[in-house]
Order: C-alpha cells, then sequence, then structure tokens
C-alpha cells in the first residue's frame, strides 16, 4: 500500500516463493509506477469463531492481511463474529510428489470423461489430504470463479505447484484440449519422480550404506574391541599383528575422535552451504555430466526432461521462445539451464538464428539430440521430434538406471561382505591367542 506523486493512494497485490523475491517485485514496481510504499503486509492465517443466528457456533480458519479483513467479510455475509484471531502456528506441510501426480492425473482423466473442472476441483478439495494442496486447489477454485485469468491464478501458487506446472496449468486453462496439456503433465512429473527415486538410490542409498558400515566398525573397533584386547594385556603374550594394528587405531581414534568428527563434519557442511549457491549448483551439474558412466545418463536424463516440456510448451503462435525458457529451468541441470538461457535465446533474438544452429553453439547437447532437432525443423515436425528424442532417451537411460541400480547393490553387497570378514578374522585372531610356553603361563584365582 502506498501513494503516487500526485498523492492518490494505491494498493496492489504481489505474488512470491519467497520475501526476496517479493521485495525484488516491489522495488521493479516503484521504479516503474514512480511510486512511494507506505506498507507491506503478508498475507498469513486466521482462525475465527462465528455464529448464524441461533444455530450452532462455528469455528473457521482464511488467509487474509489483517485481521480486519476478515471481521468485516463475515459482517456482511450475517454472521456474529465472536473472535478473530491470528494463527500462531502456520504449518503448511510440503506438497510431495505423489500428491501432485495424483492431482494432475485425476484431472486428466476426468477431463477426459468430459467432467467439468470446476466439479473436478470441488471432488479434490474434498478427498486430498494434503493440507497445503488442498487450499492451494480451494484459492484457485476460487480465483476461477471470479473471473482471473489461468496465469494469474495459477502462477501465483508456483511454489507449491512448481513453475513448469502452473505454466501448464494456465496455458490449460485457456486451452481447448485441456485433457491433452493435462495429460502431457502427468507424463512429466511421472517420469520427473521416477528418475528422482532412482536417484535416492543411487546417491542416498550408498551413502546411508557407508555410513552405518563405518558406524558398526568405529563402534567396534572404539568399543568392544579394546575390552577385549585389553584381556591380553594382562598376560605376557606377544600380541598378533592385525590385533596390534587394531589396537593402534582403536587408541588413536578415541584420543582424536573429536578432531576428526570436525574435520570431516566442517568440509561437508562447507560444501553444503556452497551447494545452495547458484555458483556452486552451476559448477556441481556441469561436472556431474562430465563423470564416467552415471554423468551421461544425468545427461540425457536432462536432455529429456527439455525435450519433453518443449514439445508440451511448443506451437506454432511464435511464443517459442517462452517454451525454451521454462523448459530449460526445467531440465534439472543449472548449467545446461545457463547455456540455453544465456546463449540459445539471445542469439535467436539478437542474430535471427535458427533454434538448432543456437543449440549447436551451446556444446552442451548430444549430437544424437542435434541432428533429431535439426531434422525435425527441417520438415516442420520440430515437436514432434522433441517428442520422439524424449521417449528415445526416456528408455535408454532407464535401461542404463536399472543397470547402475543393479551394480551399485551388488558393490554394497560385497563391501559389507569384506568388512564383516575383515572383523570375524580380527576377532578370531583374539580369540586364538594362548601363551607361548608354560612359563608364560599365569594362573586365574578362582
Amino acid at each position: 500500500m502506498g501513494v503516487t506523486l500526485a498523492g492518490k493512494p494505491v494498493q496492489g497485490v504481489v505474488f512470491g516463493q519467497d520475501s526476496r523475491s517479493v521485495k525484488k517485485r516491489i522495488e521493479q514496481i516503484v521504479k516503474k509506477r514512480n511510486l512511494r510504499i507506505d506498507s507491506v503486509e503478508k498475507k498469513v492465517a486466521f482462525v475465527y469463531k462465528v455464529q448464524k443466528g441461533s444455530g450452532k457456533p462455528t469455528l473457521g480458519e482464511q488467509k487474509a492481511f489483517t485481521k480486519e479483513e476478515i471481521h468485516s467479510a463475515l459482517t456482511r455475509m450475517g454472521y456474529k463474529v465472536f473472535y478473530v484471531r491470528k494463527k500462531l502456528f502456520d504449518f503448511r506441510p510440503k506438497v510431495g510428489s505423489k500428491d501432485m501426480v495424483l492431482f494432475i492425473r485425476i484431472c486428466s482423466d476426468l477431463l477426459r470423461e468430459k467432467f467439468p473442472y470446476d466439479e473436478i476441483l470441488t471432488m479434490l478439495i474434498n478427498d486430498t489430504d494434503n493440507k497445503t494442496l488442498r487450499e492451494t486447489l480451494r484459492e484457485i477454485q476460487k480465483d476461477l470463479k471470479s473471473g482471473l485469468e489461468g496465469k494469474e491464478v495459477y502462477g501465483k501458487h508456483q511454489d507449491v505447484l512448481g513453475r513448469f506446472t502452473a505454466h501448464m496449468l494456465a496455458v490449460a486453462s485457456t486451452s481447448g484440449n485441456m485433457a491433452a496439456l493435462y495429460e502431457s503433465t502427468a507424463k512429466f512429473l511421472e517420469r520427473y519422480d521416477e528418475f528422482k527415486r532412482n536417484m535416492r538410490t543411487i546417491l542416498y542409498m550408498p551413502v546411508i550404506v557407508t555410513l552405518g558400515m563405518f558406524g558398526a566398525a568405529g563402534f567396534y573397533i572404539m568399543y568392544i574391541f579394546p575390552k577385549l584386547a585389553n584381556m591380553l594385556m594382562k598376560y605376557d603374550i606377544e600380541i598378533p599383528p592385525m590385533t596390534k594394528a587394531a589396537m593402534d587405531l582403536s587408541n588413536f581414534l578415541l584420543e582424536y575422535v573429536v578432531i576428526i568428527l570436525l574435520a570431516i563434519a566442517l568440509p561437508i557442511i562447507a560444501f553444503l552451504q556452497w551447494a545452495r549457491t547458484e555458483r556452486g549448483k552451476y559448477i556441481i551439474d556441469r561436472n556431474l555430466i562430465r563423470l564416467p558412466y552415471i554423468g551421461p545418463i544425468l545427461h540425457k536424463n536432462s536432455v529429456e526432461i527439455f525435450a519433453r516440456v518443449f514439445y508440451a510448451l511448443y506451437s506454432s503462435s511464435g511464443e517459442n521462445i517462452q517454451a525454451i525458457k521454462i523448459a530449460a529451468e526445467s531440465c534439472n541441470n543449472k548449467f545446461i539451464e545457463k547455456k540455453l538461457v544465456g546463449t540459445v535465446i539471445p542469439t535467436m533474438l539478437k542474430e535471427g538464428k535458427s533454434f538448432v544452429e543456437c543449440l549447436l553453439q551451446t556444446n552442451c547437447f548430444p549430437l544424437n539430440a542435434i541432428r533429431r532437432f535439426k531434422a525435425g525443423e527441417e520438415t516442420g515436425t520440430l515437436r514432434e521430434s522433441a517428442r520422439q528424442l524424449a521417449n528415445y532417451y526416456e528408455t535408454e537411460t532407464g535401461h542404463k538406471m536399472k543397470r547402475l541400480v543393479e551394480t551399485i547393490n551388488l558393490t554394497i553387497s560385497l563391501v559389507i561382505t569384506i568388512l564383516i570378514i575383515m572383523l570375524t578374522l580380527l576377532s578370531s585372531e583374539i580369540g586364538l591367542v594362548s601363551p607361548t610356553s608354560p612359563a608364560q603361563r599365569i594362573s586365574v584365582p578362582r
């Protein structure tokens, strides 16, 4: 809320995923419109208790900018307001990928059955368990009924729906074939969710198993083994080499355990913080696709996502710059995204070159992808070529991913087996130790 240079009061609503993006947007509006901002209020949740006529008092919850806004609206509706209070803890659970895929898939299936979209939203609002998704669908339904455009309705929920999904639903709201667009969106989300599950298996499981193995081995070396080994110290017995090495390691770990943990934890924390920065994401993604074996899989998967999103958004209306931009942002690789947004789009706009010519300059797409796009561009079937390329890479990366998962599982099993054998040999060596001569034997008192 603020005033113009002429002193006229103005107010508006800015949607953003965080306060930083909202502040940046407000600064742009102030600069463009020559406004003076007096206050900025955040939309928060309020709880209220009301009664209509002689009926039973009911409790409710509503989001608004101020308490007075809700009080005024309820009063106009004929309710007696007992109280309106700001909700102390407004916890919004994150919408999981499964919930989002289910929402889009149900919409796609019901749209094909000719269900009215408003009726579909009502059914989903009543049946959805996730609170955040339920509130989002309720707001979408309310905004659509009020006559707002799809871009505005879905655009303000990008933090929940995702940028690509919000854009696709906005396009579908003004399209003559909503079912097809929802089907394309569902296919993309299902494929993306499957890839994330495979990546968790490839990356997370080895880390968890490795930490578990080292934790178990460390507990044995630092706690159990010293109790067994110290029994040998009571006797004048020559310590076997494996046992002696394990005792030295145990003493070292016990003496410097804090320093060792800090030396491991601090670099990891620093790396994770750096990895969250734009520069860190760019460097990591650039090097990930260069890794042996797994790198090409990640690379082709990003190209597949780009092609699939490009296929869903491409049209002959001439608005394909936006399609390239959204497809690049959805490809799940900051390096490829920056190459596409920073090279392809500016070159197409400034120099008027074709999409494939600009794509070739990025040096970040496989030769097969370039050839497929080029063939589609020359024959006027670029959209269909993108779909074919996405399906091809889906099949290829799917088979390679399965083999990689099997190889990693086998490797983990071998490592666990080797660790168990080493601990067994170490324990067996202690159990086989005995005095070498009668003079070295010491009688144990009863």
